[in-house]
């Protein structure tokens, strides 16, 4: 039998995560956003830690409800069922993905981890502006907890929005340890009647080649960008029929380009089900649901499309944004959109298809509001050939604008090309060349960038 649910009532390309992993598996280390940042790479930058004076003074800034939500939370190992698919998974609690936590914006969020794993492990609350100390990331801002440790998250939540976590200790996020962390807005105009929170994964833990696996094999074997070899950004055989650098851009069509990815899921899902046993939105005709989508995917994007439906584009990453209506949208790794639906009379096929992979493979849900018929598992609606949302679509509203501010700090980062035939090399700015990373073997090409080691 399908999952049900009823509805809850409510008034240029960038460095991937997993060419990331792979990088750092190589022996080289990224680390992008912050004064800590400075600390590895620039050696005479001042890095900005738990203590800093900078992080009290934000702290004592913040606008608070008084109000303390307690959760806890266990990491753990989990036989999980996917909807006819027994896997063996790290989990937070007994489903995949964990329980929702819900908090009010100014809430205090405390969290209490226990790390049942055999390995250790963090919490890092994904998008969330939060007091550096809390972030989740081991060896940056926190000690990693033990196997049969524990710690205590303690963070004032600001911004209302669609946000998430899991872990950032090597490649965790690729087992069941993934929750929403959804943060109300307090002055919410509430034009919608429902709300659901989907979360959209690509899966493997339990079922194919383990993360840990597929990691090891790119460290030692490089990527492929669909035809294009990557290592070293190595382009012979160009004229031999494989893809040239600017066939593998994005265009209209293709709006990621070529570089979709670099590992075959052998399942996707949505709520942790498969299409064969999908997640069921229950709900009537006219009825307008806000759907709070999530890719907590390690290494997929999806083009995002609901069956007779448009949708009404009102959040990304938690802010919100001038509405705009379109039928389809791309979601990338970590990203969270919010549309607005209003539902029609029948049953129609919630889809997440993985951009750039393989088709015949996707994450399905049903939206059921009156009998009849369920799509069948493989559907693909016209709307996923639609008018698709684009970055320029989306504009602030006049609330979630910044104000112009000046830089708090510059930092500079020289990065140089070189090759195995020539000696010499160019020095070029980051900013014009971390989108066109790749790691060089030994006697290949290569970017080096930052400081030496």
């Amino acid at each position: 039998m399908p999952s049900d649910h009823s509805s809850q009532r409510t008034s240029t390309r960038t460095l991937g995560r997993r060419r990331f992993l792979q990088l750092g598996a190589a022996g080289i280390v990224v680390v992008g956003g912050g004064g800590l940042a400075g600390s590895r790479l620039l050696g005479g930058a001042t890095p900005v830690g738990p203590a800093a004076a900078a992080v009290g003074e934000v702290e004592a800034a913040r606008r608070t409800t008084g109000k303390v939500v307690r959760r806890q939370l266990r990491a753990a190992p989990r036989q999980v069922d996917l909807g006819g698919r027994v896997v063996q998974t790290w989990a937070y609690g007994d489903s995949v993905p964990g329980r929702e936590i819900r908090v009010t914006a100014g809430d205090e969020l405390r969290v209490r981890l226990r790390n049942d794993l055999p390995a250790e492990t963090t919490v890092h609350w994904h998008g969330i502006a939060l007091r550096n100390d809390m972030d989740g990331f081991p060896g940056l801002n926190q000690d990693a907890v033990a196997p049969g440790g524990s710690f205590e998250y303690g963070f004032v939540v600001p911004d209302p929005g669609t946000y998430w976590f899991h872990p950032h200790v090597g490649v965790q996020i690729d087992t069941g340890l993934q929750a929403p962390l959804i943060v109300e807005d307090p002055a919410e105009p509430g034009e919608y009647d429902e709300e659901v929170v989907l979360v959209l994964d690509d899966w493997t833990d339990g079922w194919g080649d383990s993360p840990d696996a597929i990691l090891e094999r790119m460290a030692r074997e490089g990527m492929v960008m669909d035809d294009m070899a990557m290592d070293g950004m190595d382009m012979e055989g160009m004229d031999d029929g494989e893809m040239s650098m600017e066939e593998g851009m994005p265009s209209a069509d293709r709006p990621l380009g070529a570089d979709t990815g670099d590992v075959d899921y052998p399942a996707h899902l949505v709520n942790g089900r498969l299409p064969q046993d999908p997640f069921v939105i229950r709900s009537r005709p006219g009825t307008r649901i806000r759907l709070r989508i999530i890719n907590a995917g390690g290494d997929t994007a999806y083009r995002f499309a609901v069956g007779g439906h448009r949708l009404t584009v009102t959040h990304t990453d938690g802010f919100p944004v001038n509405p705009v209506d379109v039928d389809t949208l791309v979601i990338g790794m970590g990203e969270r959109y919010d549309v607005v639906i209003t539902t029609g009379d029948g049953a129609f096929p919630v889809v997440a298809v993985p951009e750039g992979k393989d088709a015949a493979a996707a994450g399905l849900a049903l939206l059921r509001t009156s009998s009849g018929a369920a799509p069948a598992a493989d559907a693909r609606p016209a709307e996923l050939a639609g008018r698709l949302l684009r970055y320029a679509d989306l504009t602030p509203t006049d609330d979630a604008a910044l104000e112009p501010r000046e830089p708090d700090r510059e930092l500079s980062w020289p990065c140089r090309w070189s090759t195995a035939a020539a000696s010499g090399s160019s020095t070029v700015p980051a900013s014009a060349t971390t989108s066109r990373w790749r790691s060089a073997r030994t006697s290949g090409s290569g970017w080096s960038c930052g400081t030496s080691r």
